[in-house]
């Protein structure tokens, strides 16, 4: 580098910190520069994601010393090895997922227990199985979590429900809780057989615990929870699913919320997280919530009944922290009402209206307009697009915080509309159109919002690109799945959005191999490309793919390609994993 460019580490390492806030593969390029540049960005390195298990491996733990966390969701291979490697290279290691495996893998935990001992924060969620002696084991390995997610294991036994080798129960929690003395946050969600008595031991010996979820515990009940909470008054977060009245089995129907279970949860006077997806609940229990004046900064009510908007207006009216807020398929909902509570919430971030159907345009600006601080917008399945808001009504109402939008299924959804909201969003990152009926207007919007990352249009029957003659340098994810795209379409896309990362052309039935190659010739960052059930490419496309683009980690293959296990290593062996 010239002598202009000689500053201090700790100048360059601020300025690289700024650039790797989206990403680190903003990194990779910075990194070929100069040694300078390449030991600061193996230092800033600090997550890594490994679903294969390849030769480099161990030159990568060599290559970046300081990694904190580590992804080892869907691994294919030996898990267990895998850990095992880990172990001896003593990273300072704070963080780690092994979800959506076929086991706990017993022989690597073990190992990592003997060299690493910084490890406080674990994620087990969707295993193949979960059993007690799982779980004793994660106490005996990890004693030190903070925070363990042990959600929705997916074979349970049903004949050893309470011994110690059957799915976790009672006695699985009791020992848990007693060998994790600092843990503060767990997700027990889809544990089949835990129950009151589950929960008690858990809030009783875990003195620090501040965050409980236990969605689809159906042997937990109201009293059990009440009970629970009266040993915990610190908890500020707390997550329950089909909780409270209406919920029927066989001529049971299950209770009412109790007075018993509203006092206790009004004792969390430091509550900032309550979610009851899918509950029944009352209005009595929200107003009790806005009346003892709980900081909530988290309500989710995604699917729930029985409660009215004469419940929430009281909440929101009087929680004005409320930052995050779910109230997906709350029937009641219609533009005059979003406007009335869209007035009490200055400080939300994110809301869910999704499934809302008498919602249209007009509460979408009335959130734009009243909600400054607004990031992230879901309103799928509404009724977008079907009464469309006067001009003079709008104004110069531009949001240019909102960084999401997710409108899928609003199949009333019109041209001049999605252009009004490029407009009043110009800074979109993430715009979701799936299953909406447009096709020109796609272009006027990638035309306005020039930050746009990641775009989803899938299940679009008919694809036009007419007059996009204009570049998309930041697209990174493009959802194609089920569309109309064809070849031409295609080419367009490979030329005007050179820097794609994935692309998903999942049974896109127009599509042939003349359009993918050019994709995989124009997309020189291309990483994962979908071509599953894409029956018009050629299978020999596959191979040609990965030699042509070295980018490449993943390609799901078109039917009729031979994934045999020879011809897979060998694509593995170019980097590519084949599936």
């Amino acid at each position: 580098m010239s002598e202009e460019l000689q500053l201090p580490d700790e100048c360059w390492e601020l300025v690289l910190r700024f650039l790797m806030m989206d990403h680190y593969r903003y990194l990779e390029s910075l990194s070929l520069v100069s040694k300078q540049f390449l030991s600061l960005t193996n230092r800033l390195r600090f997550s890594l994601t490994i679903t294969i298990n390849h030769p480099t491996l161990s030159l990568l733990f060599l290559r970046f010393p300081f990694l904190t966390s580590l992804q080892l969701t869907r691994f294919r291979g030996d898990l267990d090895a895998l850990l095992c490697q880990i172990s001896h290279s003593a990273f300072p290691l704070k963080s780690l997922n092994v979800s959506h495996n076929s086991t706990i893998p017993s022989n690597g935990f073990r190992a990592l227990a003997k060299k690493i001992k910084s490890l406080n924060s674990l994620t087990c969620s969707h295993m193949g199985s979960l059993r007690n002696a799982d779980i004793i084991l994660i106490g005996e390995c990890f004693p030190l979590l903070e925070e363990l997610d042990l959600s929705f294991p997916k074979d349970a036994d049903y004949n050893n429900s309470n011994s110690f080798n059957g799915p976790l129960s009672d006695c699985g929690v009791k020992a848990m809780s007693l060998a994790l003395p600092k843990l503060r946050r767990v997700n027990l969600s889809g544990n089949f057989f835990l129950n009151d008595l589950s929960l008690l031991s858990l809030f009783k010996n875990c003195e620090f615990l501040e965050g409980v979820a236990i969605f689809e515990c159906h042997f937990i009940t109201q009293r059990g929870i009440a009970s629970a909470m009266r040993e915990r008054p610190g908890l500020n977060s707390f997550s329950v699913s089909n909780f409270g009245c209406g919920t029927k089995r066989g001529d049971f129907i299950r209770p009412y919320v109790t007075s018993d279970f509203i006092h206790s949860l009004m004792s969390l006077k430091t509550l900032t997280c309550l979610d009851f997806s899918c509950s029944s609940i009352s209005d009595e229990l929200l107003c009790s919530v806005a009346e003892e004046g709980l900081p909530l900064r988290k309500l989710a009510l995604q699917g729930c009944s029985y409660y009215t908007y004469a419940g929430i207006f009281c909440l929101l009216s009087r929680c004005l922290s409320v930052q995050n807020l779910d109230l997906q398929n709350a029937e009641f909902l219609n533009d005059q009402r979003v406007e009335e509570l869209s007035l009490f919430l200055g400080n939300l971030v994110s809301i869910n209206f999704s499934g809302c159907r008498m919602l249209t345009d007009s509460a979408l600006v009335a959130l734009a307009r009243n909600c400054p601080l607004l990031q992230d917008i879901q309103m799928g399945a509404t009724s977008i697009g079907k009464r469309r808001v006067e001009d003079s009504l709008i104004g110069a109402v531009v949001n240019s915080k909102v960084k999401s939008l997710g409108l899928a299924g609003n199949s009333c959804l019109k041209e001049e509309t999605i252009k009004m909201f490029a407009s009043i969003f110009p800074n979109l990152r993430l715009l979701d159109l799936s299953s909406c009926s447009l096709s020109e207007g796609v272009v006027e919007v990638l035309r306005r919002c020039c930050e746009i990352r990641h775009l989803s249009l899938a299940f679009f029957s008919e694809m036009k690109l007419v007059g996009m003659n204009f570049e998309v340098p930041k697209l990174e994810v493009l959802n194609l799945t089920r569309s109309g795209i064809d070849d031409e379409a295609l080419s367009v896309i490979s030329k005007r959005c050179c820097g794609l990362l994935r692309l998903e052309l999942e049974d896109c039935s127009h599509v042939t191999a003349k359009g993918v190659r050019q994709v995989v010739e124009n997309c020189t960052q291309l990483r994962e490309i979908n071509l599953g059930s894409c029956y018009k490419v050629a299978a020999s496309v596959v191979a040609w793919m990965v030699f042509t683009r070295p980018s490449l980690r993943k390609i799901t293959a078109p039917p009729g390609f031979d994934l045999g296990d020879s011809h897979r290593e060998l694509l593995l062996r170019h980097g590519c994993m084949v599936c």
